[in-house]
Order: C-alpha cells, then sequence, then structure tokens
C-alpha cells in the first residue's frame, strides 16, 4: 500500500498540529513570504501581463478534491461533427504574474514546490496569486495558456495548438460529485464525454505499454472526536482527469522535441530482474499472470480493494522509482527522452501553480506552436532547473513521508503490546523478514520484522505493535 498524503478534518487536532509545526521546522520547510515577495505579488494581482485572445465564451469547468482553491486547469469537451472529440484545455498563467529575476521569481526557484501537510499546505506562490488571481476560480476572467487538441473517435491526437487566452470557468465540481453524477445519470454532457475520452486514453495508454497504478490513499478523518487513519480508494472519474493531463503533457513533450528545446519528465526502464521478481510475487499472491499478458494490461486488471492485489500494486512500484528531469537545447537528442510509465515523450506542464518547472515547459510549448524561439528567460534557467526540481521532489517526497509516519505513531502510540489482523503486502527482496504490513482497522501501513522464518508475502496474519514512537515518527510490528 504506497504511502499517499493525509488531510487532517474536524477541529480536534491541536497536539497533532504542534507535531507537524516541529516537523516543518526540522526540516527547514519555509513558511512566510518574504515583505518584498508579497509586495511585488500584490503588484502582479492587480496588474497582471493579460492576452489579447479572448476565450472567454467557453464553459470551462474545473475537476479537483473538494475545497481546492489553487486550480491549475479547467477543460472544456465537446464530440466533433464530423466525429471524434475537441478537447479545450486551460492551464493557469503564471508567467502572467511573475517578472523573471524579480523577487517573487526567486523566491518560487528557492521553494520549487507547493508542500502538502496534513493541517496545511506551504504554497510555491503567495496565495493572492496561487488561490486567488492567478487561480482558475469560476466566475473570474483569468490569463491561461490554452490548449486545443483535436481527437479522433478512438481518442488518438490529430491536432495540437496552445496560446495565450483570457478564459473563465463556469463551475467548480470536485471528484466526488462527478463520480455520483456519472454514476446516477445525472452528469451532462461535457462529463459523459470525459468519463468516454478518459476511457478511450485509458485503451490507449494500455496499448502502448503505459502504466497507471490505481492505489488507495491515506487520510485522517474524525472518528467521535478524535483522529485516526482511514483508506480512500480513487475515483474512477479521478483517472479519466488526469488522462486529460496526461495527453497535455505528452503533447508539451512532443512540441519541445520538435523545436529542439524542452524540458522532460523522465523515467529510466526497470532494471533487469525487476519484471521477473514481479512474476515471482503475482504466484506468491495467487495472481494469474498469463505469459500473453503484458504487464501494462494485468495491473489495470487488478482492484485494490483486494489486500493480494494491493500488495501486488505495492511491488509494483519499484518499477516506477528513479525519474527525473531531462533537460535540452539546440536540437540536441535528450537522454533519456522517455517516461518508462508513460512509456511516450512526456512533460510536466499542467500545474505551474504548484511546481517550478511547469511554468518553463509552458513558455517553451508557446514558443514551439508559435514556430518563435523560447524567450531569454526560459532558456537560461533551463541548466539548473533539474537540480532544483530534484533537490524540491525530495523534499516534498520526505514530507509526505515523514507526516504519514507521525500520524500513524501518534494514532498507534498508546497500543503498544496489543496485536492486529493484517497483511503482508511488502517483503525485502533480500532481507525476507523484513517487510511491510497493511493493517485494515486502524488503517496503518507499517514496518515487520520476524524475528525468525520469512515473511509470507501477501498472507494475512496477526501482528504484534512493539514500538510507536511519535518523537521519532516510528511503528514497528512483530508478527504475534
Amino acid at each position: 500500500m504506497p504511502r499517499r498524503l493525509m488531510h487532517i478534518t474536524g477541529t480536534d487536532g491541536a497536539a497533532l498540529r504542534a507535531a507537524l509545526r516541529a516537523l516543518r521546522t526540522r526540516l527547514g520547510v519555509p513558511e512566510e513570504f518574504p515583505a518584498a515577495v508579497l509586495a511585488e505579488a500584490e503588484r502582479a494581482a492587480a496588474a497582471p501581463r493579460l492576452p489579447s485572445l479572448d476565450a472567454t465564451d467557453i464553459p470551462f469547468f474545473t475537476i479537483d478534491p473538494r475545497g481546492s482553491v489553487d486550480l491549475d486547469q479547467a477543460m472544456h469537451l465537446a464530440a466533433r461533427a464530423g466525429g471524434g472529440y475537441r478537447v479545450h484545455y486551460a492551464i493557469a498563467d503564471v508567467a502572467a504574474f511573475v517578472t523573471p529575476g524579480g523577487a517573487l521569481d526567486a523566491e518560487a526557484h528557492r521553494r520549487v514546490t507547493t508542500l502538502y501537510f496534513p493541517d496545511g499546505r506551504v504554497p510555491l506562490h503567495p496565495p493572492v496569486i496561487s488561490e486567488d488571481a492567478g487561480s482558475l476560480l469560476p466566475d473570474r476572467i483569468r490569463p491561461a495558456l490554452l490548449w486545443r487538441f483535436d481527437l479522433d473517435a478512438e481518442g488518438r491526437v490529430e491536432t495540437t495548438e496552445v496560446r495565450r487566452a483570457l478564459v473563465r470557468s463556469r463551475a467548480r465540481l470536485d471528484y466526488d460529485g462527478v463520480q455520483k453524477a456519472l454514476d446516477t445519470g445525472t452528469a451532462d454532457a461535457p462529463l459523459l464525454l470525459l468519463k468516454d475520452i478518459g476511457r478511450l486514453r485509458e485503451t490507449l495508454e494500455t496499448e502502448r505499454g503505459g502504466i497507471s497504478l490505481n492505489v488507495p490513499e491515506q487520510e485522517i478523518t474524525e472518528r467521535g472526536g478524535t483522529y485516526g487513519p482511514a483508506y480512500r480508494a480513487p475515483l474512477p472519474a479521478e483517472a479519466w482527469n488526469a488522462q486529460i493531463s496526461l495527453m497535455t503533457g505528452m503533447a508539451a513533450a512532443d512540441l519541445m522535441l520538435a523545436a529542439g528545446t524542452g524540458i522532460l519528465r523522465t523515467l529510466p526502464a526497470a532494471p533487469d530482474g525487476a519484471v521477473g521478481r514481479l512474476r515471482r510475487a503475482a504466484q506468491a499472491l495467487r495472481i494469474e499472470w498469463p505469459h500473453h499478458v503484458p504487464y501494462a494490461r494485468l495491473v489495470r486488471s487488478l482492484d485494490p480493494r483486494l489486500p493480494t492485489h494491493a500488495a501486488f500494486l505495492q511491488e509494483c512500484t519499484a518499477l516506477l522509482r528513479g525519474a527525473g528531469y531531462t533537460v535540452f537545447t539546440d536540437g540536441a537528442t535528450p537522454d533519456p527522452a522517455v517516461h518508462a510509465a508513460v512509456a511516450a515523450p512526456y512533460a510536466h506542464c499542467t500545474a505551474p501553480l504548484r511546481r517550478l518547472a511547469d511554468r518553463y515547459a509552458g513558455e517553451l510549448c508557446l514558443a514551439a506552436s508559435a514556430g518563435t524561439g523560447p524567450p531569454r528567460w526560459a532558456g537560461d534557467a533551463l541548466a539548473t532547473l533539474p537540480r532544483e526540481m530534484a533537490e524540491g521532489t525530495r523534499t516534498a517526497n520526505t514530507v509526505e513521508r515523514e507526516c504519514v509516519d507521525l500520524v500513524e505513531a501518534a494514532v498507534l502510540k498508546d497500543r503498544v503490546g496489543e496485536t492486529f489482523e493484517a497483511t503482508v503486502i511488502d517483503v525485502k527482496e533480500h532481507e525476507p523478514r523484513v517487510g511491510t504490513v497493511h493493517l485494515t482497522d486502524p488503517a496503518v501501513v507499517g514496518r515487520v520484522e520476524s524475528p525468525s522464518g520469512d515473511l509470507p508475502l501477501g498472507a494475512r496474519i496477526r501482528v504484534r505493535l512493539t514500538e510507536a514512537d511519535p518523537g521519532t515518527a516510528k511503528v514497528l510490528f512483530a508478527p504475534a
């Protein structure tokens, strides 16, 4: 069960919030923006650089987790008269607010990415931009990078165009509401098209060997005035929405590759023996994997609500390690050029409010689409972007991992010595007495160490909690 971002709800979280503040201090996470940055952000929010193209007649809508205010993307979907589909996808135009070389730009390079904690986020840009003037909130006219895709009847991209434009979203939707509308038959035409196009793009993803791991998330929920972790299975609507973003990232990579300058999100192929290890794991978990069935097709057939399938998906994450950013200039062939999980060239370009590299990718795509050279400020920053993004990504991963560990330790600190039902979802290849267990109640994923005998991958066992220390964010189990 891969670790996922956890969210606090309710009002009874004082002790947990204090521990999270201490964690932010220990990690050196920036929270307050310098006065000069805030002043520049206020000026930019009041007078952004606006494009001349007016696309406010297109009835865009956004789909995000409930309560989100930093809205990077809005979409409109329509059927084409001659068959196929037209997708308009608007991405927040952060460059309309950020002056290259200014205080706001320098602070974004220092922060690199928005960091998400259970009790709030540490934004990449000041809230006056990320949650207001730059966010694609409903019934507000906003500058955006407007992508237009024409797709054939099977969902393949036939033409791509990206320009700056003014847009206006008509509705802020959330995943639960969208899924309910689709399930109950009350969804309007654009949402029905999201389902149709999303499924077509999923089929194309499987055909090219791409992989999307549909795994449950952990979140913190309030139960009777106290907090506890719970699992939440991603909704199909989330996957269909992600396919629109994925399609845009692939188109962005193609544009930059054709122009000879860009920044790609890359992932090397799995190391030798990794797929063989997965086959052994499938056999141990009694998951049928015929030799003629590709790995990507098998993964899509799994149900993450089943413990053995969740355990196998955990093993699959080993194939998705080592992602990074690859820069190329002057027509040089990038190496690597492909994201192994996407099974195609791919770029991060759809979340510029929350991720630094996306602003640069957007500018390079605009230049490539227009047939002009990239702006100098974008080209000058490319050399350092991979290192900056790598450092920011490491920080974000550390924040997520330590937040989960901290919350789990806090939840279990008074239950040391108790036994729980658990599923062994991971076993270290060269240390089979050490692994990971998935508890159903409470919804905890923790380390397990067996003093004698190898751990049985995929088996249901009873475990005893031997350690739960919020001070070190450590949780440890042993077979009971």
